[in-house]
């Protein structure tokens, strides 16, 4: 894995969720999709990343693609409905976010999913959340990066102009509306040399 290179603004202020509100910009996108993004949301963002590379169970997976089974290009890890965070700042965004979008969501964000990008080879391909009420309702999925910055793109299922947000250093990225449905979103390789990445995605029940 790649050399951790801490940001220079995360450094002297409070650690944990800093305040949502005004503060978050929302790109409406087509077809009822839209995006809220925060830039550093959480404060103390890179030690939270060292705590959770040292205290989450990482795992590595396989899956069939096709014919063949091939290695999942990212570690993984899942916190389900009830089960304890690792870190108690997670329960406290977890909090944050349930307040502030309490009002469009209509109920709580109540499982965590990790992802662990070790360097440039490890990626996620195009794809919506759609397994479970995310294929047939409107839904939510945060997304908190920790880490390098690396791209998180968006495009309209299908194909069309595709949507680029780098995120890293505790910037928190909100898809709502259809998004699940109706657009796509990946985290391309890069042949370029990076850091790792980690990013936390609070989902609703039955949302995967």
């Amino acid at each position: 894995m790649e050399g951790f290179q801490g940001s220079l603004l995360d450094c002297g202020g409070p650690a944990g969720p800093g305040p949502l509100g005004a503060s978050v910009r929302r790109t409406p996108l087509a077809g009822g999709a839209w995006v809220d993004v925060r830039p550093g949301w959480l404060g103390g963002a890179d030690a939270l990343f060292e705590r959770l590379l040292r205290a989450v169970p990482w795992r590595a997976e396989r899956r069939r693609m096709y014919d063949r089974v091939i290695d999942v290009p990212r570690l993984l890890a899942f916190y389900r409905e009830g089960e304890p965070l690792p870190d108690p700042v997670l329960d406290e965004a977890r909090r944050a976010l349930d307040a502030h979008y309490a009002a469009e969501l209509g109920e709580p964000f109540r499982t965590a999913g990790l992802c662990l990008y070790r360097d440039g080879r490890d990626s996620v391909a195009w794809h919506g959340d759609t397994e479970g009420r995310g294929a047939t309702e409107d839904t939510m999925v945060a997304i908190v990066s920790l880490g390098t910055p690396r791209p998180l793109l968006l495009r309209p299922r299908g194909g069309g102009p595709v949507v680029r947000h780098d995120v890293g250093h505790g910037d928190l990225l909100v898809m709502g509306g259809s998004c699940q449905r109706t657009w796509e979103h990946a985290v391309p390789k890069t042949a370029r040399s990076v850091g790792p990445r980690l990013s936390v995605q609070f989902r609703p029940r039955g949302v995967r």
